[in-house]
């Protein structure tokens, strides 16, 4: 061990008095190391401070926070070295020398995987000086790990249960016969009465019960008729292949005729055994969030009333002719199934911005989309189908029809009060799945969603305990149908 360098006035008296020993205790002091006191807890924090604040150039590009008035709020995640209750209140220390404010503090299963005991992320909100963000941030790293911090998202709230669509009911009031005075109901009183008796059924309904049977009047039969017999005749040369077989079994199955408008209830018993897509009433336009949402869980929102007398082949807002004309037909189709129920699952905790673009894209698709079938152009939208002037308009020459690109239908400006001045054409149900699935992964969000047909819930995946316990389930399908392949060969 080396002689400690004694230097200075202090030092020559200490060389004097070590000289006047005995020469080996004398060689014994000065070859023994001096330890010095234990520091006081303020230097210990004043020393942290100056170590921190030399790695705080390194964290500070990376941190994301709020600044207003000198004071800085941060999100910061983290988790503790070794997971020892030890570690949590190291770390709390360092909050309390900064005198940094905690907003909110939670704990969530940690992004390891789980074990016994369960590792466990922190979440901690909190208001600093601005000036000790980055000593903050770099001490905290010092005695816990996997520091960082994140911008926090204000995440939409969205059912995850299906019976959480009975929360779902904001209705847009812009097409209601009883505000509309260009509504072709507004000045018929009769009619008014009648939507708002049926609409009462919706508006009492909650997920899972019966929907309750309508007693059409004549007069509603007769406009149902009317549009049925007329949109008929043009299906063979102007609709899909897959809306045309869907139509025969509904006539056979479903009680489909020009005489009778179809229970809802005996429609949806027909789609769930087809694509496990099932109809709710409701009372008239939902919110684009609350409709949309509804389709991640195969639900299809449809409306009981019929549209006015005087105007049977345009209605300016959903009614039944529009939904099981023109949707319940290419809801059967499993592939259709599926894309629509994309965009649903898309929607779950989008921004409003996004709810925007998922809505036009619908718009573009599910309401006025075309595909090609066969060498020609035909109509698979719920709009087109359901809409016999539009129907041969969207199919002429007139109007500019482009290569389905989600990009850019999602931006694209629509017309709900005249007929489309552009169509987008899709080369299949399947491309059209593919291009809007490779489109919703670029929306972003802090977690991802998926559908558990089991128990009819919505899985949030927002860390990999979660993930890990989803594909469990896919491994078991996955070896079902290796199995079945097995058995083949």
């Amino acid at each position: 061990m080396p002689t400690p360098n004694i230097s200075g006035s202090a030092g020559k008296s200490f060389r004097r008095a070590v000289s006047e020993l005995d020469p080996k205790q004398a060689e014994a002091i000065l070859s023994t190391r001096f330890l010095g006191r234990r520091q006081s807890l303020i230097e210990d924090a004043r020393k942290d401070r100056e170590a921190a604040a030399a790695e705080a150039a390194d964290c500070t590009e990376s941190l994301v926070f709020e600044e207003k008035d000198g004071k800085a709020t941060v999100n910061l995640l983290f988790s503790l070295k070794g997971n020892k209750p030890s570690s949590l209140s190291r770390t709390l220390k360092v909050f309390e020398t900064f005198e940094a404010k905690i907003q909110h503090l939670e704990t969530r299963p940690g992004r390891m995987a789980p074990g016994p005991p369960p590792d466990l992320e922190y979440f901690v909100r909190c208001e600093v000086h601005r000036s000790d963000l980055s000593t903050l941030v770099s001490s905290i790293r010092r005695v816990s790990e996997d520091v960082r911090s994140t911008r926090e998202d204000k995440v939409h709230w969205f059912p995850t249960k299906i019976s959480e669509l009975d929360k779902c009911h904001h209705l847009v009031t812009k097409f209601d016969p009883d505000l509309d005075l260009d509504h072709p109901g507004f000045s018929d009183q009769e009619y008014r009465k009648r939507r708002k008796m049926i609409a009462d059924i919706a508006f009492n309904y909650r997920q899972g019960d019966p929907i309750p049977r309508v007693e059409y009047a004549p007069e509603e039969i007769a406009t149902w008729k009317e549009v049925y017999s007329t949109l008929k005749s043009l299906y063979p040369s102007h609709a899909c292949k897959e809306h045309l077989q869907a139509f025969q079994l509904l006539e056979t199955q479903s009680g489909y005729s020009q005489d009778s408008i179809p229970q809802l209830q005996d429609v949806s018993n027909f789609l769930k055994e087809r694509t496990g897509f099932q109809l709710r009433p409701v009372a008239g336009l939902l919110s684009a969030r609350d409709f949309l949402c509804s389709l991640a869980f195969r639900v299809f929102q449809c409306t009981q009333y019929i549209r006015h007398a005087s105007s049977p082949m345009h209605s300016p807002e959903p009614d039944c002719c529009h939904e099981l004309l023109g949707h319940v037909p290419i809801l059967a189709d499993k592939t259709f199934a599926q894309f629509s129920q994309d965009i649903g699952l898309a929607s779950l905790g989008a921004t409003d911005e996004e709810i925007e673009k998922l809505s036009t894209l619908y718009w573009f698709t599910v309401e006025f989309g075309l595909c090609k079938q066969d060498g020609e152009v035909k109509a698979y939208g719920a709009g087109l189908l359901s809409s016999y002037g539009e129907l041969l308009y969207s199919l002429s020459d007139e109007p500019e029809v482009r290569p389905f690109g989600p990009d850019e239908a999602a931006i694209q400006p629509y017309q709900d009060q005249n007929y489309q001045p552009v169509y987008f054409v899709s080369e299949s149900f399947s491309d059209a799945k593919e291009k809007l699935r490779s489109y919703v992964s670029r929306i972003r969000r802090p977690f991802a969603v998926r559908y558990d047909p089991f128990t009819l819930s919505i899985e949030v995946l927002d860390s990999p305990g979660r993930i890990r316990n989803s594909l469990e389930g896919l491994r078991d399908e996955m070896e079902t149908l290796t199995n079945a392949l097995s058995i083949l060969s």
